[in-house]
């Protein structure tokens, strides 16, 4: 740690500055600051989480963003190596109901943490096959996650022939699982026969803001992440913002909120210089850029940075959404924690979204339902209750004028409530409280995204290749979050942060 401080001339005048306190930032203050190094991260909210917000309505917090954790172990082991217990600070519940699949009137399927489960469901559901092919589909996707954790997830840099060349020769098989060529929607073809199925683990893709006709079948480990276990933080998952942010704190990080940065620039002496925007200049020994790639490619944080992203304004974005929170009495459809409410045409949603750049007329619906239990409870809620309803968007929030009128038409939340009603959800409308984002406000939120809540698309086996890296080639400068490897989600970014971090610390 002493050859870093004095390569990068780190030290309390300069410290490392973090730039953004999202989950990928907050993991690389954490990581830094129980290791000694004086850490100061700047934030241009109001409070830590990024996208992982809590946000009020009518008296009560709502998650706003993610809704689940996955992958706790990325967080175990976090703690555990700032000797302290993930468990005694943040407070999670298991959830042994994943989710309930509604595609209109009986046709209701739901998945359990226990991949046994989920195929006696399944063979109720589709039939006696289908839950046989389930579990089929589970060991592909146990052995596709098997091959890539190391290879890929935990790896610096990977490339396909790094891959490649760790996997190794003798793992011919390994290689041939994680059948990065083959895109989702076809390999889920050969796994299962009823369309709705196919559907179902086709939303897999949208987990990091992907087509499933588009992103590669490797995103199928998706299911055996779910089945290691899928978790809900208490109060809410900004609760694990706030814990992270806690300890970085007691570890002797800095936190400056309402802190917009608005240029990273090295002086004379190559030393790095973070300007705000009211004019105030920082000095940094070093600088982990928790920031979306794009943007910075686009020169959001000036030339330099933009050198260090270079490339990632040319990748696809992905997916945006539109967001109700509603606060509102509910009845009809036995709503659980998570549901789906499925669109009667797949294939013309994703057309709408990637092809066309619309709202599309038939969408899939995600709702929230956060005063549910995690155990699947169906008792009623006794007066109104808190949801979260989503609809995937294309990410064109700077582009106003694509397809303004229409999309004013499909998301209104009246159309939301009436494509509900058919699936026998009713939201009593007229006591409701809502408050609607959508890709425009996304962002305002965070500028030069166009709403892209994922980064750039996994499309194409190439596109897990083209995502930057933690180590820049710009000296002293390192990024992070889920527009950089290994990707998206709270646990992905978590882990670009930790990678950052690592190459701080490493630096020589």
């Amino acid at each position: 740690m002493q050859r870093v401080m004095q390569r990068l001339k780190i030290s309390d005048q300069r410290p490392v500055v973090v730039v953004g306190a999202g989950v990928a930032g907050l993991a690389a203050a954490f990581d830094l600051a129980a290791r000694g190094l004086p850490v100061l991260v700047l934030e241009a909210a109001d409070r830590p989480g990024g996208k992982m917000r809590r946000t009020p309505l009518g008296g009560a917090a709502f998650d706003a963003g993610p809704t689940v954790l996955t992958m706790r172990w990325v967080f175990e082991e976090m703690f555990n190596d700032a000797g302290l217990s993930f468990a005694d600070h943040v407070a999670t519940r298991p959830a042994s109901v994943l989710a309930r699949h509604s595609w209109g009137g009986a046709e209701v399927l739901d998945l359990h943490a226990e991949a046994a489960r989920s195929a006696d469901a399944i063979a109720r559901f589709a039939g006696p096959d289908e839950g046989r092919r389930f579990l089929h589909f589970c060991d592909e996707a146990r052995a596709t996650y098997r091959a890539l954790e190391h290879a890929f997830i935990r790896n610096q840099r990977p490339s396909m022939p790094g891959l490649v060349g760790r996997i190794g020769s003798r793992r011919a098989a390994d290689l041939l699982a994680i059948r990065p060529f083959e895109n989702l929607w076809h390999a889920l073809g050969r796994h299962f026969r009823d369309p709705r199925l196919r559907q179902l683990f086709g939303r897999y893709a949208t987990y990091c803001g992907s087509s499933p006709f588009n992103a590669p079948a490797t995103l199928m480990l998706v299911a055996h992440v779910e089945q290691e276990g899928v978790w809900l933080a208490e109060p809410g998952m900004f609760g694990l913002a706030e814990a992270l942010e806690k300890v970085a704190r007691s570890r002797g990080a800095r936190f400056r909120y309402d802190s917009t940065v608005r240029g990273l620039a090295r002086d004379a002496q190559g030393q790095w210089r973070v300007a705000l925007s009211g004019g105030e200049v920082v000095e940094a020994g070093a600088v982990i850029a928790n920031a979306d790639a794009a943007a910075m490619a686009r020169g959001s944080l000036g030339p330099e940075a933009a050198r260090a992203a270079a490339g990632s304004d040319r990748l696809a974005r992905s997916l945006s959404a539109i967001t109700w929170l509603v606060s509102a009495p509910t009845q009809g459809f036995a709503l659980l924690r998570h549901n789906v409410f499925f669109s009667a045409d797949y294939t013309a949603e994703f057309d709408a979204i990637f092809g066309r750049r619309q709202l599309p007329d038939d969408p899939t619906i995600y709702v929230c339902a956060q005063d549910r239990g995690a155990a699947g409870d169906e008792a009623a809620i006794g007066g109104a209750e808190r949801l979260l309803c989503l609809i995937n968007a294309p990410a064109d929030g700077d582009r106003p004028a694509a397809s303004a009128a229409g999309a004013q038409a499909n998301a209104h939340p009246d159309r939301i409530y009436g494509l509900l009603a058919r699936f026998g959800l009713h939201i009593d409308r007229g006591n409701a409280l809502v408050r609607q984002s959508r890709p425009e406000d996304f962002e305002r939120q965070y500028p030069g995204t166009g709403g892209a809540l994922y980064g750039s698309a996994t499309h194409g086996w190439r596109a897990s290749f083209q995502r930057p890296g933690a180590a820049s080639v710009v000296p002293g400068l390192f990024l992070a979050g889920g527009s950089v490897h290994p990707g998206p989600g709270v646990p992905m970014a978590a882990l670009s942060g930790r990678l950052a971090a690592q190459c701080v610390m490493a630096a020589a």
